[in-house]
C-alpha cells in the first residue's frame, strides 16, 4: 500500500481550498516556467533537501510533474521522511490543465 495518497485534479482543487498544501512541481524548470499551478513552488534539489530537513511534517502537501509518475517517487520519499499529509496528483499537470483549460 501507498504511503501517500493519489488525487484527481478535481479532488486537489478541493484540497487546495480546504487545507492550503504545500504545492510542489516537480517538472524541470522551463517547464514550470511556461505554467504550472497556482502558488506552487519548483522543487529543486536544494528546496527538496531543506524541506525533508526542516519542512513542517504536518502540512498536507499536494506533488505533481508530468503525467503523475515522478511525482509519486517523490510523495513517498516525503513520507518516509515523517511527513503525514502527502498526495499525488493523478494524470500530473497534463490532467490539471485537461480539467482547467482556462487556467
Amino acid at each position: 500500500m501507498k504511503p501517500f495518497k493519489t488525487v484527481s485534479a478535481v479532488e486537489a482543487e478541493k484540497l487546495i481550498a480546504d487545507a492550503n498544501p504545500l504545492i510542489l512541481d516537480c517538472r524541470d524548470l522551463k517547464d514550470y516556467r511556461a505554467g504550472h499551478i497556482d502558488n506552487a513552488m519548483h522543487v529543486h534539489e536544494q528546496l527538496r533537501d531543506s524541506l525533508l530537513k526542516k519542512g513542517d511534517k504536518a502540512r498536507d502537501m499536494l506533488i505533481y510533474c508530468y503525467f503523475g509518475h515522478a511525482s509519486e517517487h517523490l510523495a513517498e520519499m516525503f513520507c518516509d521522511f515523517g511527513f503525514k499529509q502527502v498526495y499525488s496528483l493523478a494524470g500530473g499537470y497534463a490532467g490539471w490543465r485537461e480539467a482547467h483549460p482556462g487556467q
